[in-house]
């Protein structure tokens, strides 16, 4: 167990409850279908069972949590976008014009903006003030973050997803917001996933083909520079993370000490949940994985993961804006085992019927 996080949290994760799962299988091809005729909607409604150890499993209300931070690497030129666009766009969270925003309302989730690092003071209202530093510092000049700095952050995350709880959420959507993140988790996932870096960096923001080649070289140079531990992961995090990575990071890990399904974004999203998977392998079956980024490192990270995402839409915009859009298939999955007849209920003969 690694020491630095939060001990006592790890010790209460279980693996899901696989008895569980198989009885939600078992009661699936009592109703009125031919067995496994509703595909990988049947395999989500057992892992649902799985996770909440519940043959009826409840996912509404959902809660949304998008962490928001600023990286010190934008001071390279990787993004297309100035780093004020991260302050901008929590503004446009926090009034909700964005389209986690518009997603969140259409499936009535309660939506949670957390500064956990954006690089200017944020006065607006709606949003959850936990700042643990005004930006991660330039990884290609110097450590992204102290290990304490991203342990605070991990700390942010685990308290968001408490709030959440508490306010009735049965099911979290994790999103982020920070220019300049597709950076950060291309050079982590590089160190965790031992792939080229090339093949980790993809347009992110909308950058064209030199500037994409310059992402490389900047990320290649601070892996080099930085020379974090490949069997660590919070020293990866630590040394070419970010503070909404880590958040992140944090809310798996209460996720699944909650019992709660959480639904993964993008690729952002993923390198985060491969963390929290190498720090705890039994997170792995709390997570339930939205959408198929159209970043390049979002296939290595969800291999890495034995990941197969509910869509694919040809989306890259983070937030947690494709988890969101998967979500309708949670409430799918789980109206199926809570709402659907048996043959014996419907008076339907089955295929063991005489």
């Amino acid at each position: 167990m690694p020491p630095d996080v939060a001990p006592s949290m790890i010790a209460r994760i279980v693996p899901v409850d696989a008895c569980a799962g198989e009885r939600a299988r078992a009661y699936l091809d009592t109703l009125t279908k031919p067995p496994g005729s509703l595909g990988k909607l049947e395999a989500l409604a057992v892992q649902l069972s799985s996770i909440t150890g519940e043959l009826m499993p409840r996912v509404t209300p959902p809660g949304v949590l998008v962490f928001a931070a600023d990286h010190g690497v934008a001071a390279e030129g990787v993004s297309a976008f100035p780093q004020a666009v991260t302050a901008q766009m929590v503004a446009n969270f926090a009034s909700g014009g964005a389209a986690i925003n518009v997603f969140a309302r259409q499936i009535d989730a309660h939506v949670e903006i957390v500064d956990v690092g954006v690089a200017s003071n944020l006065t607006m209202p709606g949003v959850t003030h936990a700042k643990v530093r005004q930006g991660t510092a330039n990884m290609a000049l110097e450590n992204a973050m102290q290990p304490e700095e991203a342990q605070a952050a991990i700390e942010v995350g685990v308290a968001a997803v408490e709030r959440a709880r508490q306010a009735g959420a049965k099911c979290l959507i994790v999103g982020e917001m920070g220019i300049a993140n597709t950076t950060a988790s291309s050079a982590m996932l590089a160190v965790l996933a031992g792939t080229p870096v090339a093949q980790a960096v993809g347009a992110g923001t909308g950058i064209n083909s030199v500037q994409q080649a310059h992402k490389v070289a900047v990320i290649e140079h601070a892996i080099q520079a930085r020379q974090a531990d490949l069997d660590d992961p919070l020293d990866v995090l630590a040394k070419l993370g970010g503070l909404e990575i880590a958040a992140m990071v944090g809310a798996y890990l209460a996720a699944a000490v909650q019992r709660l399904p959480a639904v993964v974004d993008g690729f952002i999203a993923t390198v985060a949940a491969l963390v929290a998977c190498r720090l705890c392998p039994a997170v792995r079956g709390y997570l339930v994985f939205g959408h198929r980024s159209e970043e390049p490192g979002h296939a290595t990270a969800l291999e890495a993961l034995d990941a197969q995402p509910l869509l694919a839409l040809g989306m890259r915009l983070g937030e947690g804006s494709g988890a969101a859009l998967a979500f309708p298939l949670l409430q799918a999955a789980a109206g199926m085992l809570n709402e659907m007849a048996t043959f014996a209920d419907a008076g339907v003969s089955d295929n063991n019927s005489q």
